[in-house]
């Protein structure tokens, strides 16, 4: 067997029985993708888990809904974070699932994030588990909008916000705010509601339909692959434990220990990109 600095593709700090047990537990199957942030750190957004992660304290449901404060630093900050979002463009690991669903081997991407990469890189069965920052809901007449209609409405009433620095990004796009007696909060233009990005809020539940959207496809593929993500959150562990019961193979790739380690049948430590890339290399060959 080639040694993994030998073949393509494989940098030399990945062991390579770890690749090749990683290859040969998804091999000759259908398998599910679930992602979460670790996949789009290389995308230049930010980990709320991750070790080089500075501490973050997101914005609550219960906290957005509370008052207008709230709300003001709210959508100020998410539109800062919202520049970064949108500039943001799909990386290695985006791409090695595209070109795993183009060939069948994948039946589609579960993910945690909502940066909408995954579409970007060209994957066509994607379920935003956690929703989608590019769309804004209003919470009164569940009227929708684009996000960049947004964008610009806040920037024509608030155009001294654009002048600010957005480099304390979080993985929700949203950027610590200070001085907001001056902003314009945007509302529904139909009905004078509120408006919230069409996103899971820490403090929310992911709708029950869109769980069951996730638990189908899962129950459509033969394996689970995780990638980037800590499944510290709820719902990734909820399919895991679907895919435990079912006994098929689970393979977690990830910076770090998760929460489905003990049960993983593969776990390989690492950056999703690369392994992703690896993944695709070897599938594909």
């Amino acid at each position: 067997m080639a040694n993994s600095a030998d073949v393509i593709g494989v940098p030399t700090h990945f062991a390579d029985h770890d690749i090749e047990a990683m290859v040969n537990a998804l091999r000759g199957r259908t398998v599910a993708i679930l992602t979460g942030a670790g996949v789009s750190t290389d995308s230049g957004i930010p980990d709320y888990r991750g070790a080089d992660s500075k501490p973050q304290k997101p914005m609550t449901f219960q906290q957005f809904l509370s008052g207008p404060d709230h709300r003001k630093r709210y959508w100020a900050g998410s539109h800062l974070g919202w520049r970064r979002f949108d500039a943001a463009q799909p990386n290695g690991g985006h791409q090695a699932i595209t070109r795993l669903e183009a060939r069948g081997l994948v039946t589609g991407t579960i993910t945690q994030n909502v940066d909408g990469l995954h579409q970007r890189a060209g994957s066509l069965r994607v379920i935003d588990l956690h929703g989608t920052l590019d769309r804004v809901l209003c919470l009164a007449c569940s009227q929708t909008f684009s996000r960049a209609d947004i964008a610009e409405r806040l920037t024509s009433q608030n155009p001294w916000l654009d002048e600010l620095d957005a480099r304390d990004l979080g993985p929700d796009g949203d950027v610590a705010v200070e001085a907001l007696d001056s902003f314009v909060t945007p509302e529904c233009s139909v009905c004078g509601g509120i408006l919230k990005p069409d996103i899971v809020f820490f403090g929310e539940f992911v709708p029950v339909e869109k769980f069951a959207e996730a638990r189908a496809l899962l129950q459509s593929a033969d394996a689970l692959l995780i990638a980037g993500s800590s499944l510290v959150v709820n719902s990734g562990i909820r399919l895991l434990d679907q895919a435990a019961k079912r006994r098929v193979p689970i393979v977690i790739i990830n910076r770090g220990a998760t929460r489905g380690d003990q049960r993983a049948t593969v776990k390989v430590e690492g950056g999703a990109s690369e392994l992703l890339t690896i993944l695709a290399e070897r599938l594909t060959a």
